[in-house]
């Protein structure tokens, strides 16, 4: 997996996404609750519309109806179906089966008493048995509908709509805002319960690394050389979160001190700096280093992305394992035989307070730091990892930095 480089903390960029997904949604639920009641306010709307033109048709069928009585009547006087300007007709018998028409379509509606089709409005009168002229049961009359009611109708649903729609996303936005902000204060909480404890931290951390490194080892039997050892492994590993928490209490804005690093120097004291705690795991620590690599950083905190990987090939490998630095001109890798990970969840790794083992320590802020650390200074991160097989991350970084 490669890991793109882009701005702001995976922390913000997680909310981001997030407020961004629910506004989506909240905004497709208010369209379609605005489409719902368009569609209603359009049906109202096109009843009352026929209701209106439903008394004008009525009156053409009363003429038609007059008008086939007199065919009927006279039928062998005359045979011409009447026919008017205002409006088509047709004339169907008790078989729906059609007599005679003059209108555009044969689709009729007949269990329908008024309704529309596309442009046109159709209105089916049943005659009584009395006046079945020419054998018909239904008179259809069809008129061209007009559409100015359907362009003011638009226009002012739109007006509608839209006012309606700013109002719920206004609503949305705020709604959007109450929801995070408990997030929001949990977060800075634990920021600033970090902050606090990492003061109080140092001088603990360094009375201890101090006092150990003054030990006397020559006059101490091998039980409490093993007692004294667990202690230094466990103070080096808090001291390790201890720089941690600095950097994430500082959100990641430290100045840089940019200088010419000799990363091979570095390599061995930060592998040797973490020798009590692998060792006490049962870890091997196999170094395969280019003696000429350097680059040009703030050595403070390419430390810091070496402390990390280290840290995590540490943590997250098994008794007995295998950790593998790797180190060329332009990149180094950092490669474990631990638990791995499912490719799934590769892309949360380097979000803060991520941890996919519960059962190890940390607040999961060392591989976002990383992730800082490397948008800071263009490095390119690659991780491949493989579940109950190990973990493979490289370092790399342009010419510039050389």
């Amino acid at each position: 997996m490669l890991v793109s480089k882009n701005k702001g903390t995976s922390l913000q960029r997680s909310e981001r996404k997030t407020l961004i997904s629910f506004y989506i949604m909240y905004s497709f639920l208010s369209i379609l609750l605005l489409g719902v009641l368009a569609f209603i306010y359009y049906n109202m709307q096109k009843d009352l519309h026929l209701d209106l033109q439903k008394s004008k048709m009525q009156t053409f069928s009363n003429e038609l109806i007059s008008k086939l009585k007199y065919l009927h009547l006279n039928f062998d006087k005359t045979q011409v179906y009447p026919r008017y300007k205002e409006f088509e007709s047709a004339i169907y018998d008790s078989r729906n089966t059609k007599i005679f028409s003059t209108m555009s379509t044969n689709r009729v509606r007949l269990s329908d008493d008024i309704y529309m089709d596309k442009d046109k409005i159709y209105y089916v009168r049943m005659l009584s048995a009395s006046s079945y002229y020419l054998g018909a049961m239904y008179v259809v009359i069809e008129m061209n509908d007009e559409e100015k009611w359907q362009s003011f109708f638009k226009l002012k649903l739109f007006l509608y709509a839209s006012g309606l729609l700013i109002v719920l996303l206004v609503i949305g936005y705020f709604l959007t805002q109450m929801l995070f902000r408990p997030m929001r204060e949990s977060i800075t909480l634990l920021d600033r319960f970090i902050k606090d404890t990492t003061h109080e931290l140092n001088t603990p951390i360094s009375t201890i690394l101090t006092n150990i490194e003054t030990i006397n080892w020559k006059n101490l039997d091998e039980k409490t050389i093993k007692k004294i050892k667990r202690i230094d492994a466990a103070a080096r590993t808090v001291s390790h979160l201890y720089n941690d928490l600095t950097y994430a209490s500082l959100n990641n804005q430290t100045q840089q001190k940019n200088e010419r690093v000799d990363l091979y120097q570095l390599i061995i004291e930060r592998a040797d700096f973490f020798r009590v705690v692998y060792t006490q795991k049962k870890i091997e620590c196999v170094l395969a280093l280019d003696k000429h690599a350097y680059i040009t950083i703030d050595r403070h905190k390419i430390a810091t992305v070496l402390d990390n990987l280290i840290s995590n090939a540490i943590k997250y490998n098994k008794r007995g394992g295998i950790i593998k630095i790797i180190l060329r001109e332009n990149f180094f890798i950092v490669e474990d035989t631990g638990v791995g990970m499912p490719k799934d969840k590769l892309k949360q790794m380097f979000d803060r307070y991520t941890r996919f083992n519960k059962s190890e320590g940390g607040f999961g802020i060392g591989l976002n730091i990383v992730l800082a650390i490397a948008n800071e200074y263009d490095l390119q991160i690659d991780v491949n990892s493989i579940e109950k097989t190990g973990t493979k991350v490289k370092i790399s970084w342009p010419n510039k930095l050389l």
